[in-house]
């Protein structure tokens, strides 16, 4: 079964992180293109002010990543290069993995990488896996080298933006109407905006049972979405407010 992941990578040494963390103010996105030699070609797509993108393309002169850069196109407020780097990988990245041979065989994988996104702290990465031991060797490797967190893994085809339903949650549907109206009427506010008591009536059922079912679908929507083989789970990278 293939499966689609977005999943955070806390490595400094990652191209472009020192251009995000030096101009926070820019999206940028980045693709590498087919091929993992030690120089593959980049292109990345640049979106903020006409002030946020000359500030970019200053950082593009300063890393040592961007040998050379070529603007392919202005559109609105956003801007698309091609990035010839100027560093091998052995070179941007020897210091922080323990085998770059590995590195390259991630990508010889059936993996398809369909967003990456610098960040001031490492790389989020959106990917398609076309199965689950691609997945694990992917997240294996950096898991031994580097922080990283996975922040959702889903089957393809299937609801991404259902946020108890759908996807790879595995909950009842009793455990699915629960969490979700509990959701729904502020249980989980700080400081909540409705009780246990409230949260059963409106479900028809006991105090005690709607204690035991909304305790059933939250450990299952952590075993199955929280990533903790690795121990500690520290904030590595900004996460999005939902």
């Amino acid at each position: 079964m293939a499966l689609r992941a977005e999943y955070e990578i806390g490595c400094e040494g990652l191209p472009l992180v020192d251009v995000a963390g030096a101009v926070p103010d820019a999206d940028i996105d980045l693709a590498i293109s087919p091929g993992m030699n030690d120089r593959p070609r980049f292109t990345a797509r640049v979106v903020g002010s006409e002030e946020t993108v000359a500030a970019v393309e200053r950082e593009f002169e300063r890393t040592p990543f961007v040998g050379e850069y070529t603007l392919i196109a202005r559109e609105g407020d956003a801007s698309r290069y091609t990035i010839h780097p100027g560093t091998s990988l052995a070179e941007q990245l020897g210091d922080h993995v323990d085998d770059l041979d590995d590195l390259r065989a991630l990508y010889e994988t059936p993996t398809h990488i369909e967003r990456i996104e610098p960040t001031p702290d490492g790389w989020v990465q959106r990917a398609r896996f076309a199965d689950r031991d691609a997945f694990d060797k992917l997240r294996t490797f950096w898991q031994r080298n580097v922080p990283f967190r996975l922040r959702h893994l889903t089957r393809v085809g299937e609801d991404t933006d259902d946020r108890f339903g759908g996807g790879d949650s595995g909950l009842t549907d009793a455990q699915r109407e629960a969490i979700r109206t509990a959701y729904e009427m502020g249980y989980f506010d700080i400081p909540r905006s409705a009780a246990l008591d409230d949260l059963a009536a409106e479900l028809g059922i006991t105090a005690s049972s709607c204690s035991e079912r909304l305790r059933r679908a939250q450990t299952h929507l952590v075993e199955t979405h929280v990533d903790s083989t690795t121990g500690e789970r520290p904030p590595l990278l900004k996460q999005p407010h939902d």
